[in-house]
């Protein structure tokens, strides 16, 4: 009986080492340099504090996800080039962090760089056109400047092309654009400021959706992303460096 209780606890040791080896080999390394810079820095609370709204007209603050991860990404509803190819990458990579049932442990998040646009209830009907269903945030000009001014991302309003583009939601012509950096930030459970990403999406293709949000630049982006992109399986490995474990691509 003795030596039958010693090779039992053998074997759960076994099994207990087996899984720990496991779980350690398939945590994904840091995010590659070729798509962003690997960082450390908490994010100071003049920036956690900064006050935003959602789609839902809802006050929200950067310190309300604190405990979770957040994958934060510039954009807006007006754009005809790469944020409706970024919000097909971020739909799928929501699907498989519900997927891998993380969907409580991640939160993506968007903030627009065209406050003068992107009011709560235009945002709310880009989250139905788009099936957008993370949190959309807007705030005051000088709010949305000072978060993306700590972040690094540039914007800036440009002329509209010729021809203009033609609103999705008042089927006007669009009167100027804002060209803004692309990619993404990753903030830990603390949050702190660890990773961000510059660069397109690769995605290879969109729903009619988010396809007929494109102009004729965007359809170019998304036929060839260019050097120095990334794509989903780069940003769930991303999100599992920082989580401690591997995060599938749904199929």
């Amino acid at each position: 009986m003795i030596r039958l209780a010693t090779a039992l606890a053998c074997v759960l040791l076994i099994a207990s080492l087996a899984a720990w080896y496991a779980s350690r080999t398939n945590t994904p390394d840091p995010p590659s340099p070729s798509i962003g810079n690997v960082l450390n820095r908490p994010v100071p609370r003049t920036i956690a504090d900064l006050p935003f709204e959602d789609q839902t007209g809802h006050p929200v603050t950067l310190r309300q996800f604190l405990g979770r991860t957040v994958l934060l990404a510039p954009f807006l509803t007006s754009c005809q080039e790469e944020c409706p190819i970024t919000t097909g990458a971020l739909l799928l990579m929501k699907q498989s962090l519900v997927q891998a049932g993380l969907s409580k442990k991640v939160v993506i998040v968007e903030v627009t760089v065209d406050p003068g646009r992107d009011n709560p209830d235009r945002m709310a009907a880009f989250a139905r056109l788009t099936g957008s269903t993370w949190p959309l945030l807007t705030g005051s000009s000088a709010t949305i400047a000072a978060l993306w001014h700590y972040f690094g991302i540039w914007y800036q309003e440009v002329p509209e092309g010729s021809p203009p583009g033609i609103n999705w939601q008042t089927h006007l012509p669009y009167t100027y654009d804002v060209d803004h950096s692309d990619g993404f930030i990753l903030l830990n459970s603390r949050l702190h400021e660890r990773f961000i990403g510059g660069g397109m999406v690769q995605i290879g293709s969109l729903p009619a959706n988010l396809r007929g949000l494109l102009d004729s630049q965007g359809k170019a982006d998304l036929r060839s992303a260019g050097g120095g992109s990334w794509n989903v399986t780069d940003g769930l490995n991303a999100i599992g460096w920082l989580l401690g474990r591997s995060v599938a691509m749904v199929t």
